[in-house]
């Protein structure tokens, strides 16, 4: 009995631990409101009629592309940035 009590007690705690891990950033149905409170620096990329999409810079390499059907996050796409081919070459002289 004691050790049938030890055993509940023990699952019960570690799938509490569980609650406590870290949040999801984006999800489907995520409305546009809490996106923008989350994402301060995101800037409006494309107004196609109904659907918004934002931009957010993840880093240097990396941005994200979230699409919003009416007020909700319907599409998100994660992309890295191609670096350019006809970058300017410094020379020296």
């Amino acid at each position: 009995m004691k050790q049938l009590l030890i055993l509940i007690l023990s699952i019960v705690l570690l799938g509490s631990c569980s609650v406590f891990g870290p949040n999801q950033e984006y999800y489907q149905g995520m409305t546009e409101k809490k996106f923008l409170r989350q994402n301060e620096n995101a800037v409006l990329s494309n107004l196609d009629g109904i659907q918004k999409t934002y931009r957010v810079n993840r880093d240097d390499k990396f941005y994200v592309l979230a699409t919003f059907e009416d007020g909700y996050l319907v599409k998100l796409e994660e992309k890295e940035y191609v670096p350019s081919l006809f970058e300017e070459k410094k020379t020296d002289g």
